[in-house]
């Protein structure tokens, strides 16, 4: 007997603390940098310094340490870089509102000192996710990790502007964009969230300067009134008959009485209101378009706040909205508003604070992406770059082939600011990767920073080469870049992936990593998006305490199928938990019996056909797990796993060599049942061990000749080849089960043995039969079995086909029961079962039928109601199957 056992019960809490600080403290995921191994490499999608682990970090988390793990096992020297986002936004408004319980701003504190305290702030409260994902396994190099603000990757940064500046493809314009009035800041189209809104739609009547042909005015339809304030023209298109002639004529604006110009312009939909529109170039992105082709001027009538400025006339100082409401109000006192429609709208919210945000003409930063978008456009045409799914390829295309430029600029203190400097003396712009001392130009020392920081995204856009040392040379970036694969969600394939693929191109001239996995979206059980709102989140951190956190982990590994997105319950988690039970039971019955010659490797002649046939199936699920796995096939792998565990490992592997590991055929057969087993066990763990590390790495540390840790053993190798053993064995295994349904649908009594005939015409399925007639005898409860190549059928037999596995003929199988059984007995007990059942399911087919349940009642219910009447169907044919099996023995 082993002297080391397992504790009864699994306790997840214990083993995942103790296992999580010791692959930390030995430094499993740090690579060996003079290592002769081929290489294996990711990045982590940085998580939001203010951010708390969530579903989805949970899955891409768990799926990059599955292919992390797999990876080292398999002989490749691995680096997974981890590494926090500074979050420019989210931190500031953070730090902003724990000042302003202290009844102060950031303006009253300075700028350094805002700095001083956001910096204060990461050191006691920014490590939060890190130790979550610690605490989920994730066995990153954790002594390489990277802050997005960090004096190397801020060197980066600047490496880079000042790269992109003096090549002209950063710029500084007035541009229109879209500003949040709320935070203060320029956003990025990527970062507006548009809902659909009711809203209207008015109906303005502009006075023409002059009556022409008849008409005084001409009505114009606008969803934003307030706007109208700065319009510089009316447009109409020049093929719309109605207003052709008035183009180049003079129309007054309304309430500011300044006169300003009908166009004509092609964009403008004759369908839209009335055809008529008016054009705000400072406030709408497709009237700064039509201002730049017609040459008209740009009129901001808004401040930083959504405040009317001083160019609103008498509305100056009202809300942008509480100024809609009166211009409205006037408009109608001077009978200028025709009427008010119910309008949808798509309205845009900023992504941080859900603020509405305001079209605004500024002055920012740009990045002129089109050069830099054609390569890598071109690096996932010629397959330099693949998506996994491939379908996402049309997603990255669509949006990178009518890509617009991209504002950098952000007008926020946190984060990288902008290298440029101000000269007040001769107004020159000096960029520089090092702060300079004087202007460029004229040699001022009067100069001034840029008071702007860059987007969040333009420093992560670098991760990949940056965090590997970039702009040194370093070892890293000689063997680890190009990254092998990226793992990360749909919704960041335009803010992070393509960014890293343009940035890693332009300045390592070469693609960022050569797979893009994209991982599916975590949803509730019935397909819902989880909200808080919606009361249907789960809460990960709550799932590890209660089930453990290999049982999530391999929940979100089965689940995660390509293409599809993950529908999500809580029982599904503990129904891993279960298989986390069936592991520990697994090994517990394994220390159990193995003796002092548990290690070591029995000889073939050793080995009986179970042996044979459990070593195949491990085989099989060996190739089986990999194959998935370097496909990206997490789905596919686990389940492998699973159905080897459960049900072959547990279910018949255990059961078959039972008796030898009691003894009763020998010492010599114990101890190869024993080696087998653990053998077994030992490559099982070791497959397991990417998708459950912690109660891997524990029961592993139990059994004979354990190594330090699980997580640095090879990863298990197929053996010699017993497919032709397997096949008899799983035709064995096929006749048992043909028994055994024959005892439960004819309801045989637990502890009666049966006889058993079997015909066949294949020498073969014969020879197989009696090889493993034991097998037959004790798992099928048969005390005794004849075996024939034909033959009359047994008097009062319950008749079964089998067999047919491996190119192998069928087997027909009797079964005497005339005096096992009450036969009158049972087929009253068939009878009325089926007459139960059959009421049963004439109400769910009823239900079913009914046109107006299906279309109104819950998608959930409905596909519940129609699980339920398959499962009413099956039960129903093997009533059937019974009672016709009864009949034929009376006969």
């Amino acid at each position: 007997m082993s002297e080391r056992t397992l504790e009864k019960t699994y306790e997840p809490q214990s083993v995942e603390e103790r296992w999580s600080r010791f692959w930390i403290d030995e430094k499993i995921g740090t690579p060996d940098l003079e290592s002769k191994k081929p290489t294996f490499s990711m990045v982590i999608p940085p998580p939001n310094i203010t951010g708390a682990l969530h579903l989805g970090h949970a899955l891409n988390s768990t799926l990059q340490d599955i292919l992390a793990r797999y990876k080292r096992m398999k002989g490749y020297n691995v680096l997974w870089l981890p590494g926090i986002d500074h979050a420019g936004i989210a931190t500031q408004n953070v730090v902003e509102k724990q000042i302003a319980k202290e009844g102060v701003d950031r303006h009253q504190i300075g700028r350094e000192e805002f700095i001083n305290r956001v910096w204060k702030w990461k050191a006691e409260s920014g490590g939060t996710i890190i130790n979550q994902l610690k605490r989920l396994g994730a066995s990153c190099d954790w002594t390489r990790l990277r802050f997005t603000m960090d004096e190397g990757l801020s060197k980066a940064v600047r490496e880079v502007f000042t790269g992109l500046y003096d090549e002209g493809l950063i710029y500084r314009g007035d541009y229109i964009i879209n500003w949040c009035p709320r935070c203060h800041t320029a956003l990025s189209d990527l970062e507006v969230e548009f809902t659909e809104t009711d809203g209207s739609l008015w109906y303005i009547d502009y006075p023409l300067a002059e009556p022409f042909a008849g008409l005084k005015t001409l009505t114009v339809a606008t969803t934003r009134p307030e706007t109208m304030l700065g319009d510089t023209a009316v447009a109409v298109n020049p093929n719309d008959e109605r207003y052709g002639k008035l183009i180049g004529k003079k129309i007054m604006l309304p309430l500011m009485n300044r006169e300003i110009r009908i166009i004509g312009d092609d964009t403008v939909s004759v369908e839209f209101g009335t055809g008529a529109v008016k054009i705000t170039p400072a406030h709408d992105f497709n009237d700064f378009e039509v201002a730049k082709r017609h040459d008209l001027p740009s009129i901001r009538i808004m401040d930083i706040n959504g405040r009317m400025n001083e160019n609103a006339g008498e509305f100056q100082g009202l809300d942008r909205f509480a100024a809609r409401k009166k211009i409205v109000e006037e408009l109608t006192n001077l009978g200028l508003m025709q009427k008010i429609d119910k309008h949808k709208l798509m309205l845009g919210s900023c992504y941080r604070c859900s603020t509405v945000v305001e079209p605004t003409l500024s002055k920012q930063w740009f990045v002129k992406v089109g050069p830099l978008a054609e390569p890598a456009i071109k690096a996932v045409e010629d397959g330099s770059i693949k998506f996994v799914p491939k379908g996402w390829e049309n997603t990255y295309f669509d949006w990178m082939r009518n890509i617009r430029d991209w504002c950098i600029s952000r007008q926020i203190w946190w984060g990288h600011r902008i290298p440029a400097w101000h000269c007040g003396n001769c107004s020159h712009v000096t960029v520089a990767a090092i702060d300079p001392a004087k202007c460029s130009k004229c040699g001022s020392d009067n100069i001034e920073q840029d008071p702007d920081v860059l987007d969040t995204w333009f420093s992560s856009a670098l991760w990949p080469f940056s965090t590997l040392g970039w702009p040194d040379k370093t070892k890293e970036q000689e063997l680890f870049y190009p990254t092998s694969v990226l793992s990360t969600s749909f919704d960041i394939i335009f803010f992070w992936v393509a960014r890293m693929i343009m940035m890693g191109l332009k300045f390592k001239g070469d693609v960022p990593f050569k797979d893009v996995y994209i991982h599916a979206l975590i949803r509730d059980a019935q397909g819902q998006k989880m909200s808080k709102s919606k009361g249907n989140v789960i809460d990960p951190l709550v799932m590890m305490e209660r089930y453990g956190t290999d049982a999530l982990r391999f929940t979100l590994a089965v689940l995660a199928a390509q293409g599809r997105d993950i529908k999500l319950a809580e029982d599904r988690i503990e129904g891993y938990r279960n298989f986390c039970n069936k592991i520990w039971n697994l090994a517990r019955f394994t220390l159990m019996n193995i003796g002092e010659n548990a290690q070591g490797y029995p000889d073939d002649a050793s080995l009986n056909m179970a042996d044979k046939w459990i070593l195949a199936r491990r085989d099989l699920c060996i190739n089986e797990v990999a194959e998935a796995l370097d496909g990206y096939r997490f789905d596919d792998a686990a389940r492998a796993l699973y159905r080897f565990v459960w049900h072959e490992l547990c279910d018949w592997y255990v059961e078959l060599i039972k008796l030898d590991l009691r003894g009763e055929h020998g010492e010599e057969r114990k101890q190869a049942s024993v080696q087998v087993l653990v053998n077994v066990l030992k490559d099982t763990l070791k497959m397991l061990h990417p998708f459950m590390p912690f109660i891997t790495e524990e029961i592993y540390n139990y059994l004979p000749g354990a190594g330090k840790t699980l997580s640095l053993t090879e990863y298990p190798k197929t053996g010699k080849d017993y497919r032709q053993v397997a096949g008899d064995m799983e035709n064995i295994m096929d006749v048992i089960r043909a028994i055994r349904n024959i005892r439960t649908e004819m309801n045989v009594a637990q502890d009666i043995r049966t006889e058993a005939f079997f015909y066949s015409q294949d020498i073969d399925m014969r020879e197989a039969l009696t090889k493993g007639e034991e097998y037959i005898k004790q798992l099928a409860k048969v005390k005794h079995l004849t075996i024939r190549e034909s033959g009359e059928r047994p008097k009062d037999a319950v008749t079964a086909i089998a067999g047919g596995q491996e190119g192998r003929s069928h087997v027909e199988i009797f079964v005497p029961l005339a005096e096992l059984i009450d036969i009158e007995a049972e087929t009253k007990r068939l009878n009325k079962e089926l007459e139960k059942l059959n009421a049963e399911l004439e109400g769910v087919e009823k239900k079913l039928s009914n046109e107006a349940f299906v279309a109104k009642a819950p998608k959930d219910v409905v596909e519940k109601d129609r699980a339920r009447l398959a499962g009413l169907k099956e039960k129903r044919a093997k009533l059937e199957s019974g009672l016709e099996q009864i009949r034929s023995i009376k006969k």
